[in-house]
């Protein structure tokens, strides 16, 4: 059993005393949180083969040491079981990438959290929810997965709001953000396999998006009719890709992916049908912002798909015609995936 390095508290075994401790002192997300008990802790810990004082990240803005013994803290936390942690441990290693931004998506006054994209045969193993819902509540391994790692950015890294984090209103995400793509629905290679990876390992992607902003056709029956809507979803000038660039996600219900499939249509013709028609015409925009945000008043309509590297695909939820797209902090970060090391891997 690896051995515990964080010092320990003695409080009495009363849960409203527990709470107010860890409220008291900044600990918690502000819901009611599992005791971290040693019992919790080792036996989090015995579903990685990592030594607990492995440092796996280090968590901005106060750059703390994400040790596999804090992060299985935290888990507890949450509410995690301990074959939720390896899905942890691999989510950290992501969002520490440098090209994910940390720092500024700790600290900024935009809403954004790190979401979670779960890939592979681990969806199954731990349960987790792909179909209806899946943004929502009533699962546990994607609620409690999504709040262990906030309470890492709170407890690690330091990011309390109007302190560390100066998310002008915040968002809902920000208590939990973890979802697992719906590959069985999905006519394409799910985006585990499109970034490298065997369709038989598992893989987290994170990215640094808002809440998702649901887009509703339900008349579409083919692929140009469903694009043409999604397109007037996405372009939008209140999001920071509208000036920054940089890659946005398309969360394609199944029936509207079915659809779209159907017609011939590859994730590639997708992103290219977007990157031509998802445009925003200038007056949407007033001069200053063109000028503060491009430094010019650009030829015509800006397209909210700069590159085809910019749009991120994948299949989620269950029936009915809706689909989702998360906006991102923009051109200054870039979504990065990592393989989950388990034992079912």
């Amino acid at each position: 059993m690896p051995s515990l390095v964080s010092p320990q508290i003695e409080i009495a075994d009363d849960f409203e005393a527990v709470q107010r401790l860890y409220l008291d002192r900044g600990w918690s997300d502000g819901l009611p949180i599992v005791p971290p008990t040693l019992q919790r802790v080792e036996a989090m810990l015995a579903a990685t083969s990592l030594a607990s004082d492995h440092v796996v990240a280090e968590i901005p803005p106060i750059w703390g040491a994400a040790t596999v013994e804090k992060l299985a803290i935290n888990a507890v936390m949450a509410g995690c079981l301990p074959e939720y942690l390896p899905v942890l441990i691999a989510a950290v290693e992501a969002i520490a990438d440098p090209v994910f931004n940390l720092y500024a998506i700790q600290a900024t006054t935009h809403p954004c959290a790190p979401l979670m994209i779960i890939n592979g045969p681990i969806r199954e193993a731990l349960g987790m929810n792909y179909s209806s819902g899946s943004f929502g509540p009533g699962w546990r391994a994607n609620a409690t997965i999504g709040r262990a790692m906030r309470l890492v950015l709170l407890n690690v890294g330091g990011a309390y709001p109007g302190v560390g984090d100066m998310s002008t209103q915040g968002a809902p995400s920000k208590f939990s953000y973890c979802v697992a793509e719906n590959e069985e629905e999905n006519p394409w290679e799910p985006l585990h396999v499109e970034r490298g990876f065997r369709p038989d390992q598992s893989a987290v992607t994170v990215m640094a998006g808002e809440p998702p902003h649901n887009i509703n056709d339900h008349s579409g029956r083919s692929a140009d009719d469903i694009l043409t809507i999604v397109a007037g979803a996405i372009s939008v000038t209140g999001a920071n890709n509208a000036y920054t660039g940089g890659e946005t996600l398309l969360a394609l219900g199944p029936e509207h992916a079915a659809t779209i499939s159907g017609d011939g249509l590859s994730k590639k013709d997708v992103v290219e049908w977007l990157h031509q028609r998802a445009k925003i015409p200038l007056e949407r925009y007033t001069h200053d912002t063109l000028m503060e945000r491009m430094q010019r008043i650009p030829d015509g309509p800006i397209p909210m798909i700069r590159t085809l590297d910019d749009l991120v695909v994948i299949v989620l939820g269950g029936p009915g015609k809706h689909s989702s797209w998360i906006p991102t902090f923009g051109g200054n970060t870039k979504s990065v995936t990592k393989e989950i090391i388990w034992s079912g891997g």
